[in-house]
């Protein structure tokens, strides 16, 4: 059962939270970051990102970076931009994106949790991309990033959200790309209990988005406990910073494929190998968004097609059968040469939140065809780490991303 807890967060400032709310720490290259924070210095990406203080002759990764992230978050504190909380509590995060809502209770959830498979993932780590955030959460002293969690909807949970958010939020604005930021503090404590109770009747939890954060730190935590074999668990650093979601407020995005060439092939034989295991049908000059499970768009010489997966190569194994290994597995890989998604140069991908016009941009401009997916299922997430298994790359993408900032959690 999952173990969540309260924590006594350090937050903005009351007026600062605009500010000091940012983006994710990975969804910038060096350069963008650079930008951000020369446009808004109190942005948290200064910290998530302390390179942005030094010039390009500074390693991103070299230890003077992570030291001037941790003076620079001590003396932010010191100077009041962020307050902690007295007593361990709990907090909702709502966002609001195209008029749809989702809103996460903001908590610690168990490193143990994680090991035991209490916490399911989905998806594999690689270690150079946790280094970066084991150090920077190490040496700082603090869980700056969210993971992003869901469970199963939950009726207590729900009411007591509902009961909670009639209440006036401690921050309530609205970000530079449209999304809406409200976050309430529960520090009542027989609301606190009731939800540990809740959360820790609930057989498992589910990593949406931020399978690297969340390893990194579980790592970090487990370098604490060796530094302190006389532990005890109630630590800290045993747990780490989590949005919680309710499956069904979440919504997944299309996560879209181009390829640079037609691996040799002209176009009439490329439309030819393709109608062995997909039903092609010419879907007009607007972008075409698939509209059920099986389903793809394909964008060609200026042409929108639609194509329908042949009953053969469909199956009801949980990764077989996901859309993105369907469309990998009987087109990019066979037919375009596609081998590893990971690693092939030909291939890359366009999170839903660009737009299909970016598809077609791309192959106006570097690319030879692209594929518009129908979006993987919160379900289909939720069956495959039910299983143990991995889904393929870039399969779910999640909108709106958790801010950094607005809660800091302390390892002790």
């Amino acid at each position: 059962m999952a173990q969540i807890r309260p924590f006594q967060a350090y937050r903005p400032k009351k007026g600062l939270e605009e500010k000091i709310a940012a983006l994710p720490y990975d969804v910038y290259n060096r350069q963008e970051a650079c930008e951000v924070v020369k446009k808004n210095p109190y942005s948290f990406l200064a910290i998530d990102r302390a390179e942005t203080q030094f010039g390009p002759e500074v390693d991103t990764y070299a230890p003077e970076v992570y030291e001037k992230a941790r003076q620079m978050l001590k003396e932010q504190i010191a100077e009041g931009r962020f307050l902690q909380d007295e007593t361990p509590c709990y907090y909702l995060y709502e966002q609001t994106m195209d008029g749809r809502k989702q809103t996460g209770i903001v908590a610690c959830a168990s490193i143990d949790d994680y090991l035991n498979n209490v916490i399911k993932k989905h998806e594999n780590t690689r270690e150079d991309k946790e280094q970066d955030r084991i150090r920077h959460v190490d040496v700082c002293n603090m869980q700056t990033g969210p993971i992003f969690l869901a469970y199963r909807s939950n009726a207590v949970l729900r009411e007591i959200t509902n009961q909670v958010k009639k209440e006036e939020p401690v921050y309530d604005f609205i970000s530079e790309d449209g999304i809406g930021h409200r976050v309430w503090v529960i520090f009542d404590a027989e609301t606190v209990t009731a939800i540990g109770e809740a959360f820790s009747a609930i057989p498992a939890v589910y990593i949406a988005d931020g399978h690297h954060r969340c390893a990194s730190a579980v790592k970090v935590g487990l370098k604490r406990r060796k530094e302190h074999p006389d532990y005890d668990g109630t630590e800290e650093y045993n747990y780490f910073l989590s949005v919680l979601f309710p499956d069904e407020e979440l919504h997944i995005l299309d996560y879209n494929r181009v390829v640079k060439d037609l691996n040799g092939l002209s176009k009439e034989g490329f439309l030819q190998k393709i109608t062995e295991s997909f039903l092609v049908e010419k879907a007009g000059p607007e972008p075409y968004a698939p509209g059920e499970k099986g389903t793809f768009g394909m964008y060609l010489s200026g042409e929108w097609y639609a194509l329908s997966a042949k009953e053969h190569i469909c199956s009801k194994d949980v990764v077989s059968g996901l859309d993105v290994s369907v469309l990998q597995d009987y087109l990019l890989s066979p037919i375009l040469g596609i081998g590893d998604p990971k690693t092939d140069s030909h291939i890359d991908f366009v999170g839903g939140i660009r737009g299909l016009k970016e598809l077609e941009r791309r192959v106006q401009t570097d690319m030879a065809v692209a594929f518009s997916m129908y979006p993987t299922s919160i379900a289909e997430l939720f069956a495959v780490a039910d299983a143990g298994r991995l889904m393929p790359p870039k399969s779910t993408w999640f909108e709106p991303k958790l801010r950094s900032g607005l809660f800091l959690h302390e390892l002790g």
